[in-house]
């Protein structure tokens, strides 16, 4: 009974951080964000990543601070607090769901939805792999709804911090191509052309796992005989 009380007052609490972040969702600015975050001189860092984990468990926009990374701790090091920020976000958000409603959703598998479960649960660290490089859900509800399956945490945790790295590059690299634009610094043209091709890699990313899955050489095209054209000029 206390534990089933003690889920009750934390899903109760979760549910009511997650409304608020959304009402006033609108009100989280990138520029007061980095004053505040500036400001906090040799904690800066530590607490940049708390507010990425707390907005990654809250369900709050994470390009923004992203963004806000680069700008404020450039290419490198904003990298590295970009990443650890939504990592451990993403296991906080993993293991409540777990803890909260795991039990309750695998007594309730029956059928399709257990068979997914189960495929899922096979692909272990893979399937986490993939949902990072092919964004096909929201990375918020993705990290609970991972939580919800029997992959093990520790794979879910490795694969997610390695495999966000090129999307957390790329766009850290723009928020500092952004501060460096507002301060018209010399390498402008050079930091620009720099995010503008990781951009580029991560958005060809996702068709790139997806031949590599379906088990087609990358950047190999449909054969002559069966597209139907001729090779001739």
């Amino acid at each position: 009974m206390a534990r089933y009380w003690l889920r009750f007052l934390m899903a109760l609490v979760l549910a009511l951080g997650i409304g608020l972040a959304l009402v006033y969702r609108d009100e989280l600015e990138p520029a007061v964000l980095e004053d505040w975050v500036g400001s906090a001189g040799a904690a800066a860092p530590w607490l940049f990543m708390a507010v990425y984990a707390l907005a990654t468990v809250l369900f709050l926009p994470g390009s923004l601070l992203t963004l806000a990374g680069g700008a404020l701790f450039g290419p490198l090091w904003g990298t590295l607090y970009n990443l650890s920020g939504a990592t451990l976000g993403a296991a906080l958000a993993f293991l409540a769901a777990r803890y909260l409603a795991a039990d309750w959703v695998r007594g309730r598998s029956q059928g399709l939805l257990g068979r997914l479960a189960d495929g899922v649960a096979a692909e272990g660290w893979r399937f986490v792999a993939f949902t990072r490089l092919v964004p096909l859900f929201p990375f918020n509800l993705l990290n609970y709804a991972l939580g919800l399956t029997r992959i093990p945490f520790l794979s879910y945790l490795a694969a997610t911090f390695l495999f966000m790295l090129p999307g957390a590059l790329a766009y850290t690299w723009l928020g500092f191509a952004g501060r460096e634009a507002l301060a018209g610094g010399d390498g402008l043209v050079r930091t620009g052309v720099i995010a503008l091709s990781l951009l580029a890699a991560v958005a060809f990313l996702p068709r790139f796992v997806k031949r590599l899955r379906s088990g087609e050489p990358p950047g190999k095209g449909p054969s002559p005989e069966h597209s139907g054209r001729s090779t001739a000029p």
